[in-house]
């Protein structure tokens, strides 16, 4: 669980997501990656990763299987940004 230690996060926090496809209210724990709508069952991502890419002990901090699965989204939310970009300063030729 939480490393004891941890400046970034000292307590675990419960936050509501509104589903993006179909509206329903999502609860989900600051310490995880993802949590599915009980309505639709689409995935809702946790976008309070931040610490886990800068904090020296965020392996211990979260374990080694949950800071591998939290810089993957990380690395997937950082190129999604960087696509974007790219596309949108394109113009659409007809």
């Amino acid at each position: 669980m939480i490393f004891e230690g941890c400046q970034g996060k000292p307590k675990i926090e419960i936050m509501d997501k509104i589903c993006p496809q179909c509206g329903h209210e999502v609860e989900i724990f600051s310490i995880d990656t993802e949590a599915k709508c009980e309505n639709c069952g689409f995935v809702i991502y946790n976008d309070m990763l931040n610490c886990v890419q800068w904090c020296k002990y965020a392996k211990q901090c979260v374990g080694e299987e949950m800071y591998n699965a939290m810089m993957k989204i990380a690395e997937q939310k950082k190129q999604r940004r960087e696509q974007e970009k790219s596309g949108a300063g394109k113009e659409i030729e007809l």
